[in-house]
């Protein structure tokens, strides 16, 4: 199991780091709610190799077999590694490649509401942002936020990668 784990694990890690990479070069010039929707997908995409690699220990490893439980397990931890993975990678993308990517972020999306929202709820929601802004401001924060983010995708798509490939 411990082999399994690892390597989908760092299968997912790779593909999250690559398609991150993918989108940073190639689909810059969206705008940041595109980038955001395509960040999720490719969360979701990167963690397939959950799938997988239950799938993987069931037929390949345990004879044919895995207890919902032991499959929960497996994607959990695969989740886990493509989870810290991608914590690393955005405090690194955040903090040395584009420095400026939070006040970037936080002004369009300041823009945006004023354009959509009634002053008095603008102003509330402002204020909210504010508070967000100097919490991500601390390294650790992103990093934790990023990788709980990917982490509790992994839980969903563990869950239900469980629920489809438990045999007894």
């Amino acid at each position: 199991m411990k082999k399994t784990v690892i390597k989908y694990g760092i299968y997912g890690a790779i593909a999250i780091c690559g398609l991150f990479l993918v989108s940073w070069f190639v689909l810059d010039d969206l705008p940041l709610s595109t980038q955001e929707a395509l960040g999720y997908l490719s969360m979701i995409l990167s963690l397939s190799f959950v799938f997988f690699g239950i799938k993987h220990y069931r037929d390949k490893e345990n004879e044919g077999k895995v207890s919902f439980k032991n499959a929960l397990v497996i994607g959990l931890l695969i989740s886990l590694i493509t989870a810290l993975v991608f914590g690393v990678l955005d405090v690194i993308y955040t903090e040395v490649l584009n420095p400026d990517f939070m006040d970037t972020y936080y002004s369009q999306t300041l823009k945006t509401m004023e354009e959509t929202m009634p002053a008095e709820e603008f102003e509330v929601k402002k204020a909210e942002m504010d508070a967000q802004k100097e919490l991500f401001a601390n390294p650790l924060m992103t990093f934790l936020f990023m990788a709980l983010t990917v982490f509790v995708i992994g839980f969903i798509v563990s869950l239900l990668s469980a629920l489809i490939l438990q045999r007894k």
